[in-house]
């Protein structure tokens, strides 16, 4: 009896064990709730990258491509708000504000990219207020870095949600940059090949991501190098990608 004992409670004590290291091992999946930020960042990325780049057409479609999935993305969601859907029209509009300006810098309004921002962060609000799964946001926070990345690149600075330190809307590659280092180094890369592939890409958007000087106004990288913004939009899609496409 005391042996069967023994043995149940080392069983027991086991499973508590793999249940317990089960995320150093498995990476969250995308819910839906989450998918919907990832992709409104995408889409404020796609109307940046088409504005800075000068109006290239496999831009222009790309920004549209993004526009109807986030739509379709809302429209498939579980549960939604009113708030959710008022700072999704908002959104759309602002990006649509910025394709009809003209190509130049100064056909773009002195206030467009602060409303271009609270449109972005008021959405993505809106759709953290959602009920969700688990905990993980980390492909919205690379998404939302790499729109900061790229507002830094093309506009000037890009305005975070200050009165939400706490969340990542408030913060900046100072904080979120450490946070998704510290999700991905959580993950057991030698039982999943592909986390091995996330966390090299990830070790090159780190290194872009940190030089970004968010806390600096003169929009100038930390190490002065110029600013790569199609390749950090190229590797934060090719990573929200690859780890949405996991689960």
């Amino acid at each position: 009896m005391c042996c069967k004992s023994l043995i149940r409670n080392f069983f027991v004590w086991t499973i508590g064990l793999l249940a317990s290291l089960a995320p150093l091992a498995y990476a969250e999946a995308v819910s839906p709730q989450e998918q919907v930020q990832v992709y409104a960042s995408r889409a404020t990325s796609s109307l940046l990258l088409l504005r800075g780049e000068g109006f290239q057409k496999n831009h222009q479609a790309r920004l549209e491509s993004d526009i109807q999935t986030l739509a379709a993305a809302l429209q498939g969601l579980a549960q939604s708000s009113d708030a959710l859907r008022s700072s999704h029209l908002q959104l759309v509009t602002q990006l649509r504000r910025g394709v009809s300006f003209g190509p130049n810098e100064e056909d773009v309004p002195w206030g467009y990219p602060q409303e271009l921002s609270k449109a972005l962060r008021d959405f993505l609000h809106a759709a953290r207020q959602l009920p969700r799964e688990g905990e993980s946001e980390l492909s919205a926070k690379i998404e939302y870095l790499a729109v900061q990345y790229l507002s830094r690149s093309y506009i000037g600075t890009f305005e975070i949600a200050r009165e939400q330190p706490d969340t990542y809307l408030g913060q900046d590659e100072r904080l979120l940059v450490p946070a998704v280092d510290q999700e991905l180094a959580l993950l057991d890369d030698q039982q999943d090949p592909r986390i091995a592939k996330l966390k090299m890409r990830w070790e090159y958007l780190k290194a872009a991501l940190s030089d970004m000087n968010s806390k600096s106004n003169t929009l100038a990288s930390v190490s002065g190098r110029p600013f790569a913004p199609t390749t950090v939009d190229r590797h934060s899609r090719a990573m929200t990608s690859q780890w949405m496409a996991m689960y």
